[in-house]
């Protein structure tokens, strides 16, 4: 390519760096991104759009085998596993292609390679694209977003070799269906894939170092889903670590340590969900003034790192590892490299989501780091068993659960585990947003009959004003 010179130079084109790209360009930016593999990085092709695509096939499956339960019949339900990939993986190329049609649309260029630090000139930073080990174009911007993302992390003889023990990506593409099977970790990740196995008839064994699952939720919340995966057949073991995995020819035997004691257990596969680690290596941030902590890189409210012209956002700067997250943070800094002045990020308007059976939903505080925090607080709950849209549908399993300040009435924290609350948290996320107080929230009129009126339930009960209950 002719053309090699830039206003800026996204290095990753994942939900950070492909938005933060648009935004630029809608901001009159000539823009690059540079992309190793594919546009829509993790979360588009190996994480958030494919697993979701698996767990709906889970959710219908589910369905057809209490067909009765809704005056139908469908009988000898089974399932084609190369069938169920195939979708989940047509899905995330669907969208990928959709990814290249709107850098294409915005005037984006895009480089297939691997994007490094390479100096500056002048007043331009200097980024050498390769593809293996190849020279592709060496290319300069006046600002340069490093937004590489993350990858699974890996415990010392805990190693995935993609056969017998999986992460995350090989789990999204299974060549045989494990009937039993064994999640390292209980986070997002790990009680997804448990859930989408357990229900496609796999027998499942989570085990987590921590004392309860999802262990970022409102502990009501964690203990209802364990309450409710247990129900399901699964096996949780809490405060419990993987000592060693010993593999045989088609299965692995897992060491797995308790209170103390120890025991093996033979599985077909393993999946290893124990976190992330930011991908920085061979960026060229050797003789920057980018500080890396704990394989993240280190950066201020604005998405500056110590380097000036250089900035990062998404996975690559840590906690919480969420694409909304990421692409969020790629519009404030695009915007401050713009001079628009915009809010920095606030982490506790920061949704989570967690699509397992039940789903699990949450924002803000917790009601104990509520409590940590010096808030007086009034707690409001309301059980879907108690809602007429989720009686209908034949979920009833689950709550929601609020949490305000008792002096201001603030909105603290929401917690929700059960029917499409994935879907009903934006509502309490716009509500702390615009600093809503129980007042507005009591004020809203909810549809009838909804799965949302839950919400305004839970808020109500919270001010001893609850109504179905």
């Amino acid at each position: 390519m002719a053309d090699t010179n830039f206003d800026l130079i996204v290095v990753g084109g994942g939900p950070g760096g492909y938005v933060a790209a648009i935004r630029a360009s809608q901001l009159g930016m000539k823009t690059a991104v540079v992309e190793r593999e594919n546009l829509g990085g993790i979360c588009l092709n190996w994480g958030c759009i494919p697993t979701k695509a698996l767990l709906r096939t889970s959710e219908v499956y589910h369905l057809m085998q209490h067909a009765k339960d809704f005056g139908l019949k469908a009988d000898n339900v089974s399932f084609d596993l190369d069938a169920i990939v195939k979708r989940s993986r047509g899905v995330a190329g669907q969208l990928n292609s959709g990814v290249k049609g709107l850098m294409k649309k915005h005037k984006v260029t895009v480089f297939d390679g691997q994007g490094k630090l390479n100096g500056v000139s002048g007043a331009l930073r200097k980024v050498a694209v390769t593809k293996d080990n190849k020279p592709v174009a060496d290319i300069t911007g006046k600002h340069v977003i490093l937004a590489t993302g993350a990858r699974a992390r890996e415990l010392p003889g805990l190693e995935a070799d993609g056969e017998l023990v999986w992460t995350y990506r090989h789990a999204l593409t299974p060549k045989v269906f494990p009937k039993s099977l064994l999640v390292i970790g209980s986070g997002a990740i790990g009680i997804e894939f448990a859930s989408f196995f357990q229900t496609m008839g796999s027998k499942v064994t989570v085990v987590e170092v921590m004392d309860r699952i999802v262990p970022v939720e409102d502990a009501d919340v964690s203990v209802f889903l364990r309450k409710q995966l247990e129900k399901q057949g699964m096996v949780i073991k809490t405060k419990a670590g993987v000592k060693g995995l010993k593999k045989g020819k088609d299965n692995v035997t897992v060491t797995v340590e308790q209170d103390g004691k120890s025991e093996e257990i033979v599985v077909d596969r393993v999946i290893s969900a124990v976190g992330i680690v930011g991908n920085v290596e061979n960026l060229g941030l050797e003789g920057t003034k980018i500080k890396v902590d704990r394989t993240h890189i280190i950066i201020d409210e604005y998405c500056r790192t110590g380097e000036p012209g250089v900035y990062a956002i998404g996975d690559l700067t840590g906690a919480p590892w969420l694409a909304h997250k990421a692409s969020h943070e790629g519009v404030i800094c695009v915007e401050a490299i713009a001079g628009l002045h915009p809010h920095p990020l606030n982490t506790s308007l920061i949704p989570g989501c967690t699509y397992c059976h039940p789903q699990v939903a949450s924002v803000g505080l917790t009601e104990q780091a509520a409590k940590d925090k010096g808030h007086q607080v009034k707690v409001g709950k309301f059980p879907f068993i108690g809602n007429g849209k989720a009686i209908a549908l034949g979920d009833t399993n689950g709550f929601v659960k609020t949490v305000f300040d008792a002096k201001t009435g603030e909105l603290l924290g929401a917690h929700m585990i059960g029917p499409e609350v994935t879907e009903m948290i934006q509502g309490y996320t716009i509500g702390k947003t615009l600093e809503t107080t129980e007042a507005e929230l009591m004020h809203t009129v909810f549809p009838h009959p909804t799965i949302s009126e839950t919400m305004h339930e839970a808020v109500l009960d919270a001010y001893g004003r609850v109504i179905h209950m």
